[in-house]
């Protein structure tokens, strides 16, 4: 399983900056989710850019990307890798190009159930062979055809509960030039939920004057500072004035 972390912000700063209040509990969490580190941020003309590498978060190069990287909205994603998957840059999250980037905390089997959703024409450009790059491409094809990425994000959450086999949990964040979105469905059942507890795979957000940031659960978030997205919902942090709206 991996862990998430957003942010909206106000104001553009270092990425390390944005994040000063949550940085260091996040990146403990290196020391189990260590299989791979991404960063998407955008940057000043609206682009989606995005670094990631094969190793553990506490690699020198994510520590250079919190500094270097100036914006005012980003997604951070540490991951545990699925057994069986490979640790190579196709594998590690975030997915996808300059207008927008995916990562995924979870798993489903068989990884394949989307396939007839994604299409031939995007699954040939996929960079590796997870479950989690499939879920980003069936999103984007529903993008691409003209959907909001509420919908389509909440449309490949029921292909996938309705096509898997099995699934622990659906969590993701997508970042587009204008707006950052999470999502959060788990299966209560799954071996996960019963070794890591019942709010394992919370997303749990934070309203601030200047930011909002979403989060999944490693260190405190109590209320009423934080807010716990409801399960099977989407919710939409609003580059442009900050306003949050939750869709089902």
């Amino acid at each position: 399983m991996c862990r998430l972390l957003g942010v909206v912000s106000r104001k553009t700063a270092p990425l390390g900056e944005l994040l000063a209040d949550d940085i260091i509990p996040f990146l403990a969490l290196a020391s189990e989710h260590g299989d791979g580190w991404g960063v998407a941020s955008l940057t000043p003309d609206g682009a989606v850019a995005s670094v990631k590498e094969p190793a553990a978060g506490t690699s020198d190069r994510l520590q250079d990307t919190l500094v270097v990287a100036t914006t005012d909205a980003a997604l951070l994603h540490l991951r545990m890798a699925t057994p069986g998957l490979a640790l190579r840059p196709g594998n590690t999250h975030p997915f996808g190009d300059t207008q927008v980037a995916f990562a995924h905390n979870g798993d489903f089997s068989p990884a394949s159930c989307l396939d007839d959703v994604i299409g031939d024409d995007l699954l040939v450009g996929a960079e590796g062979d997870t479950d989690s790059e499939r879920f980003y491409l069936a999103v984007r094809r529903r993008i691409d055809e003209g959907a909001e990425p509420p919908k389509a994000i909440l449309d490949t959450a029921a292909d996938i509960q309705a096509l898997a086999t099995r699934f622990a949990s659906l969590n993701c964040l997508l970042l587009t030039p204008a707006a950052l979105y999470a999502y959060t469905a788990h299966d209560p059942y799954s071996d996960v939920i019963r070794r890591r507890g019942a709010d394992f795979f919370a997303l749990n957000y934070r309203r601030g004057a200047d930011s909002v940031v979403i989060a999944s659960t490693g260190w405190p978030q109590g209320a009423p500072l934080w807010s716990t997205l409801p399960e099977g919902h989407v919710l939409e942090i609003r580059r442009h004035d900050l306003s949050t709206v939750v869709y089902a």
